[in-house]
């Protein structure tokens, strides 16, 4: 990855010139924030990270390149000032940041979230003054850290499943001089001895709005979350929570992903083959190609979240041009083989993936394809249900 070069390595100005290219981006308009950016080090939360490299491995795998000041101060510096995620740990597995190696593939586990998603999302959640937040995923630290920095240390709460990166968030925040409640929990219970917040901002994805995070808020307060799922299509919801516990809020927009809470996390569902040879049904054409919901495009983004609502236990998996859809919970399964210009479906199990899909694109078709904030999920006692006045409610899980 190329990174833009810097006349000097004087941290104040590195700061500044992050805050012009977010002002310049649309992201800084509150002054509050502003000043949080140009106060806050981000090089101090961030000892070390990995960025890809340029070329893939011969296995087509993703190379990547650690980044320490020993290695090389001026790329360090350069990463840590620009407007990019750095990855800081894969697989649930710390980094010996005085002897890191090479890493190909794996699976990011933690990471500094660019900076611009960190101020949009603390001002999506209309974090403006005095409110008390709990922040959910402590992770490096850079994004409580604004928090203090424009709220005050008392005002802040966050918590991490992970030991560790709470250990280095704790010790990187104390240097700096911010004082937040810190906690090892799951984020996903809230943390109830800080509780009521006026504010909940999750910076990990969930595939429902836990409860008890509703709890935890004062009526009237509001909770942002970013939703995903096993079809890797993302929202994000801003909820305010009413006095009987309900919430509702629109969704935002916007095309972001999120790495998801470790227990929301898709399982194994084991051979792609194995389920194949279970299907039942007769082949039939595909009334919707699968590039409706995969292409790299922001509409497929969206649609790919929705078609995520209407079969929320499925994941796919594509080998040798054919899309596998399997769901573990109700054993059914489908694949999309390309033919002949079209594609044949066949499915099996007592839930039509594909064919739900289908309706789901029927529905979202006649309704003049709706963006993303012209949908409202609500959350009551009867479940939680996306909403939109053109078409069927969405459940967001079956589970």
């Amino acid at each position: 990855m190329t990174l833009p070069t810097f006349p000097q390595n004087d941290t104040a100005v590195l700061r500044g010139a992050l805050a012009d290219h977010l002002a310049g981006k649309g992201v800084l308009d509150d002054p509050g924030w502003r000043a949080a950016v140009e106060a806050v080090p981000r090089h101090d939360f961030v000892p070390g990270f990995y960025l890809p490299a340029a070329e893939r491995d011969e296995g087509g795998l993703t190379v990547w390149e650690p980044v320490t000041p020993d290695l090389d101060h001026s790329r360090w510096l350069s990463g840590a000032y620009s407007d990019i995620t750095l990855v800081t740990q894969f697989d649930g597995v710390e980094t010996d940041w005085r002897r890191p190696s090479v890493l190909h593939g794996g699976a990011p586990s933690s990471s500094s979230t660019l900076p611009s998603l960190v101020v949009r999302t603390w001002s999506d959640a209309e974090v403006t003054g005095e409110q008390t937040v709990l922040e959910i995923g402590t992770g490096t630290g850079y994004s409580t850290a604004l928090a203090c920095e424009r709220l005050g240390s008392a005002h802040v709460t966050s918590v991490d499943v992970d030991a560790r990166r709470l250990e280095a968030a704790a010790s990187a925040l104390n240097n700096c001089g911010y004082t937040p409640t810190l906690a090892l929990a799951d984020g996903l219970y809230g943390y109830w001895p800080e509780a009521w917040f006026d504010r909940i901002v999750a910076t990990c994805s969930v595939r429902t709005v836990p409860r008890s995070l509703l709890r935890q808020v004062r009526p009237g307060g509001k909770l942002l979350l970013p939703l995903s799922g096993w079809l890797y299509g993302y929202a994000r919801v801003l909820l305010t929570v009413a006095k009987d516990g309900s919430a509702e809020g629109p969704l935002l927009p916007g095309t972001i992903s999120f790495m998801p809470a470790r227990t929301h996390v898709a399982p194994a569902f084991g051979n792609p083959a194995d389920w194949s040879a279970g299907l039942t049904e007769k082949p039939r054409t595909a009334r919707y190609r699968p590039e409706r919901i995969t292409d790299p495009t922001e509409d497929a983004f969206h649609l790919r979240f929705l078609a995520q609502c209407a079969v929320p236990n499925a994941q796919w998996v594509t080998l040798d041009d054919v899309v596998h859809l399997i769901d573990i919970v109700s054993g059914s399964a489908a694949t999309l083989t390309p033919r002949d210009g079209d594609w044949e479906v066949r499915e099996g199990g007592p839930v039509k993936l594909w064919g739900c899909i289908e309706r789901l694109l029927d529905d979202f078709d006649a309704s003049g394809r709706p963006r993303p904030e012209a949908f409202r999920l609500r959350v009551d006692g009867t479940g939680q249900f996306l909403r939109h006045p053109g078409m069927p409610d969405l459940r967001l899980t079956w589970v």
